[in-house]
């Protein structure tokens, strides 16, 4: 059975997480991804020693970061900055539909890898970048990490209460927001392709995607010139649109934004009948208006039993949106995660069984899988050179010699 990229070739000449990333979502469909890497420095990710405070190696038995950005591609080593290097990698470029990079605005054409050379060799060819603040502007050349992104892009303000100190959201968050909307590019100019028969360069930046990733409150600013703020846990206008702790420590999440709709039998579910016709809770206004007493009210009801037991009541009792507050730990054996396999199970020839992220996506007709682990350094040079380039073991070997591969 084809997978749905089943015949598109990607050059991956990527590096850390925005690009892999970009390049791994079309791995997982069924493109062919040969990642390009440095024949002395390769991708820096692979060097990870620790992620989130764990030590690579002795806590944890792989590199998380570099396997889950690289999984399902081949890897080539080639030095760039060598005129066989160029020969080389422009046959690859001949016969492939895709390159994706995110290097600096002036490495590419410094090194004669850029759109305007490469689209010569290859018209069809579709150029993707992944940058760091868009093409254009007195910055377009700057280079940024994720957490410069999630600062510039103003996310770390809208993320807090007021009176909190500006707060980093997960690490990696603008790499995997950058990475998706460069993948969803790509696959639209392929899409295009079909129709025009020509290639073109798309280009995705972090700050941009973190600027689309916030587009109510962005918008919302712009055109009220107003800062939105959270507001604390204790000062929700619609108390069940919220989260509450549970007696076993655990917390339950409330999301039922139409709060007059549910809030009658809701009350009821939860035996607090009482709340049913108490004046503060008539309509949603004046629910808002007393909002902290009726949240500290829903606090101490909502303490008697556990998160687990909750959710079941409320569940039962009827159409309510409710679920379990997870730990990163309890998402493992989510029943949901389980059943759509969103971990799943992956031997690995260096360590054997290892757990990772599945693709998100499904298909009822050509679905995806994880299909081989992320490459050794240089694992597919021979087999690629050979396959894609038409060179012989001789060449290959000459290759070597004089440092190409």
């Amino acid at each position: 059975m084809t997978m749905p990229l089943e015949g598109i070739r990607v050059l991956d000449w990527t590096q850390w997480q925005q690009g892999p990333v970009s390049s791994v979502f079309l791995a997982d469909l069924g493109a062919d991804v040969i990642k390009v890497e440095h024949r002395v420095q390769g991708d820096p990710g692979r060097g990870m020693k620790f992620l989130l405070g764990i030590a690579v190696g002795q806590e944890l038995t792989f590199n998380t970061y570099f396997e889950s950005h690289n999984r399902n591609k081949r890897g080539i080593t080639l030095d760039l900055s060598k005129e066989k290097g160029l020969e080389v990698f422009y046959r690859l470029v001949e016969r492939s539909d895709v390159l994706v990079q995110n290097f600096r605005q002036h490495v590419p054409a410094k090194l004669k890898v850029d759109y305007e050379t490469l689209s010569k060799i290859n018209p069809r060819l579709i150029y993707a970048v992944g940058s760091s603040f868009g093409p254009e502007g007195p910055e377009a050349g700057d280079t940024a990490m994720d957490m410069i992104a999630q600062a510039r892009s103003g996310i770390m303000s809208t993320i807090i209460c007021a009176g909190e100190p500006p707060r980093l959201g997960q690490q990696g968050m603008a790499d995997q927001v950058g990475a998706t909307h460069l993948a969803m590019a790509i696959l639209a100019a392929l899409v295009a392709r079909e129709k025009t028969g020509r290639g073109q360069k798309v280009e995705v930046s972090l700050l941009g995607s973190m600027c689309w990733f916030q587009q109510i409150p962005l918008t919302l600013v712009a055109n009220v010139d107003m800062i939105p703020q959270l507001r604390p846990r204790s000062e929700q206008v619609n108390p069940i649109w919220n989260y509450y702790p549970c007696s076993d420590g655990n917390w339950v999440m409330l999301s039922m934004l139409q709060s007059d709709r549910y809030w009658a039998d809701f009350c009821r579910v939860i035996g607090r009948e009482d709340l049913v016709t108490d004046p503060r809770c008539e309509n949603m206004f004046t629910r808002g208006e007393h909002c902290k007493a009726i949240i500290e009210e829903l606090d101490r009801t909502f303490l008697t039993k556990s998160r687990d037991e909750w959710v079941k009541l409320i569940k039962e009792g009827g159409d309510f949106i409710v679920g379990p507050v997870n730990t990163i730990f309890e998402v493992i054996d989510d029943p949901q995660v389980l059943a759509n396999k969103y971990v799943a199970d992956f031997d690995l020839p260096s360590c054997g069984s290892v757990k990772i992220v599945n693709s998100p996506f499904h298909f009822s007709e050509t679905p995806v899988e994880i299909r081989m682990p992320a490459p050794e350094f240089g694992q597919h040079t021979e087999e690629v050179l050979m396959e894609l380039g038409g060179y012989t073991w001789e060449e290959i070997e000459k290759l070597r010699v004089e440092e190409i591969i």
